[in-house]
């Protein structure tokens, strides 16, 4: 399938090309040399002008491609946007996994700080200890005394008495 905005069209509606001029008869004069301003203003025209019609189909064929290339551009910039949609709800997701994933860190180490505190003793535990160590420690100091054992207890040392 060939573009009709590529190359010149050579089907029937085609302009055929302007004739070229004769040239001119020759003399049998010596010309002087060419100037020089002369040649640059006759390579600025083209060599065989264009019809309007041609021009016309040029430009048109020029918009045309023009107007696709617009097209293309615009369908471009919503691939574009609809990836940088997409990408931005992925970031979302993996910054809302991320904070999950901290949670549940999180309550992991609460499950077992509570585990800890769970085996600690409580208050009546405490106390009840508090209790018995007392009593063991009167027992056992009336214990001493009655079967004599003070001696294996270390003396006092007193500081400025004398016995006479």
């Amino acid at each position: 399938m060939t573009d009709a905005s590529q190359g010149t069209s050579s089907g029937p509606a085609a302009v055929p090309p302007a004739p070229k001029p004769a040239p001119p008869p020759p003399t049998t004069q010596i010309a002087p040399p060419p100037v020089a301003t002369a040649a640059p203003a006759a390579s600025a025209l083209p060599s065989h002008a264009l019809p309007a019609n041609q021009l016309f189909d040029q430009l048109a064929r020029i918009e045309d491609k023009c107007s696709r290339i617009e097209d293309k551009y615009a369908r471009s910039e919503a691939l574009l946007s609809r990836v940088e949609d997409k990408v931005e709800n992925a970031a979302n997701r993996m910054n809302e996994s991320a904070r999950q994933s901290d949670l549940a860190a999180l309550r992991t180490e609460m499950r077992g700080l509570a585990e800890r505190t769970r085996r600690l003793p409580g208050t009546g535990a405490l106390v009840l200890t508090a209790v018995i160590t007392a009593i063991l420690t009167v027992v056992l100091m009336v214990a001493v005394q009655r079967l004599n054992l003070d001696r294996l207890l270390p003396q006092r040392a007193t500081i400025g008495t004398t016995a006479q």
